[in-house]
């Protein structure tokens, strides 16, 4: 085998080196972060944080901000309230719901029925809910159409 040149094997030293200096620093970073996480983190030297709300930033919906305390530090985290949240439950409570019941004639509404599935963040939960909504006019046409074609 025939031998390396000297400054062929200078720069392979130097690019280890560079390529070892550039691991050590990336793994310095990650630590510091970490550290502060942990040091800063939710739950630092506190068992039991109360959380409340998340306040979108801009009107009703998206991207906002959840405070909780503990003692006496308090900090803030991001959250997001989805946009086609249910204002009367929240968006921290989960609920499992039936399925739509049947038109109401004289409302003009349906109905069904959820059972609490998760509360987030320790939020106060009603057990079940009831939720209504406008019928769709969609569904009063098929229905409408499907009569017409039975007495065909």
């Amino acid at each position: 085998m025939p031998e390396v040149p000297a400054h062929k094997r200078m720069q392979r030293r130097s690019f280890l080196l560079l390529a070892l200096l550039a691991l050590l620093a990336l793994t310095s970073a990650v630590a510091k972060k970490k550290d502060k996480v942990k040091k800063g983190g939710l739950g630092s030297e506190c068992a039991e944080w109360t959380w409340g709300p998340c306040t979108p930033s801009s009107k009703d919906c998206g991207v906002g901000f959840r405070e909780g305390t503990c003692g006496a530090q308090t900090q803030r985290i991001r959250c997001r309230v989805p946009c086609n949240w249910k204002k009367e439950f929240g968006a921290d409570c989960k609920y499992k719901f039936e399925t739509w019941g049947a038109c109401d004639g004289g409302t003009g509404t349906k109905a069904r029925q959820g059972t609490l599935k998760k509360a987030r963040y320790n939020a106060q939960c009603q057990e079940t809910i009831r939720v209504t909504k406008p019928c769709s006019p969609k569904t009063k046409a098929k229905a409408k159409a499907k009569k017409g074609k039975e007495k065909d």
